[in-house]
């Protein structure tokens, strides 16, 4: 494999970039640069560590970056590339939902159900009309930092997100969900997408609120973070254009 620097393939910038994210940005450079074919299996962990001169956890990191833009599956066999002349502008900085922590070991379920009386609000739902709700929980090794999510989709977002819609059947609380790319779903959609995070402290807690639109400012979404932590209240906006 050749190297590739991080100059030639940015990722989104980050006040102080993870080593984990460099080494996602190199190795996403090589396989855009066609050293592993689409559909071929990726060197191991091992392998890889000792190619880019890190620690096997580091390089587990990346290619959880590269999982979450769809630019690599894992299966049985082992880790793949999926998308031929991807780029790295590709890769999401935004996770799904907010809080999620691709470095902390987190569990992650969908349910078709009633959403809470604020939400239902705030998605222009009917009353006890059912939607899909997904739960979202993570902590440190040693326990510490724990993160709750509880996300709800509007009508919209379910009717026209295919990814979204084909969890409504298989929705029953159990299965682990993999909705990390819901964010990139509804870009590939045609929506734009504009946040609103609201991050309010509750000592010792810190709630953070998102609530996201579209470009005709149809909800499609709203979750309930809650963190163990103490911050100021701060709210800032953003929005992502559409794919394509």
């Amino acid at each position: 494999m050749a190297r590739t620097t991080p100059s030639d393939h940015p990722l989104p910038h980050l006040p102080e970039e993870p080593l984990y994210w460099r080494i996602a940005t190199e190795l996403l450079g090589e396989l855009r640069d066609g050293g592993i074919p689409p559909g071929e299996r990726l060197p191991g962990e091992r392998q890889l560590a000792a190619h880019f001169q890190v620690s096997r956890e580091t390089v587990r990191q990346a290619l959880q970056i590269l999982r979450r833009a769809g630019l690599v599956a894992t299966d049985r066999r082992g880790s793949h590339a999926v998308l031929p002349g991807a780029t790295a502008e590709h890769v999401p900085s935004l996770a799904f939902p907010v809080g999620a922590q691709g470095t902390e070991p987190g569990r992650a379920t969908v349910t078709w159900e009633v959403p809470s009386p604020e939400h239902a609000r705030e998605l222009g739902l009917a009353p006890r009309r059912p939607t899909l709700v997904h739960r979202y929980a993570s902590a440190a090794a040693d326990g510490s930092g724990t993160r709750t999510a509880v996300t709800s989709f509007s009508a919209v977002a379910v009717a026209e997100v295919p990814e979204l819609a084909r969890y409504r059947d298989r929705a029953d609380g159990r299965a682990s969900a993999e909705l990390w790319r819901a964010y990139d779903w509804m870009r590939t959609a045609g929506l734009t997408l504009h946040h609103r995070d609201a991050i309010t402290p509750l000592p010792p807690t810190v709630r953070v609120t998102r609530r996201v639109h579209d470009q005709w400012d149809r909800p499609l979404e709203i979750t309930d973070l809650v963190v163990e932590a103490q911050r100021e209240a701060l709210v800032y906006e953003f929005t992502l254009p559409a794919a394509g």
